[in-house]
């Protein structure tokens, strides 16, 4: 089962799972679809897009549960980033864990995801 995964400030993933659903981020909501990372990808978009931000959560989504919905689509330097074009269910979220800022100011990844 290949997780994707969502960085989110946690009082917004709150308001989602008292909605039932995630309809994603005000730049989410902007660009039309929800933006995702693999494993891979994960630390350089805590780096790039929420340098320094405390009270995150890391969402992991079960991909294949996402059905079409789901596309791999070319982004920086022409890699694939995985974009939701619809709401997240809260049926495919596999786990929802803190992401807190080490001391040196970058966020501590989960035990076994790469790091940047």
């Amino acid at each position: 089962m290949p997780l994707i995964y969502k960085i989110c400030p946690r009082a917004l993933w709150r308001e989602a799972e008292a909605a039932g659903r995630f309809t994603g981020a005000p730049v989410d909501r902007a660009d039309g679809f929800i933006h995702f990372s693999t494993a891979e990808q994960t630390a350089e978009t805590a780096a790039r897009h929420f340098a320094g931000q405390a009270d995150l959560l890391l969402i992991a989504v079960e991909a294949d549960r996402l059905g079409a919905a789901l596309r791999y689509e070319p982004s920086r330097g022409g890699a694939l980033f995985p974009h939701l074009y619809g709401d997240l269910p809260l049926s495919a979220v596999a786990s929802v864990e803190e992401l807190p800022l080490g001391e040196d100011g970058r966020h501590v990844l989960p035990a076994g995801m790469p790091r940047a």
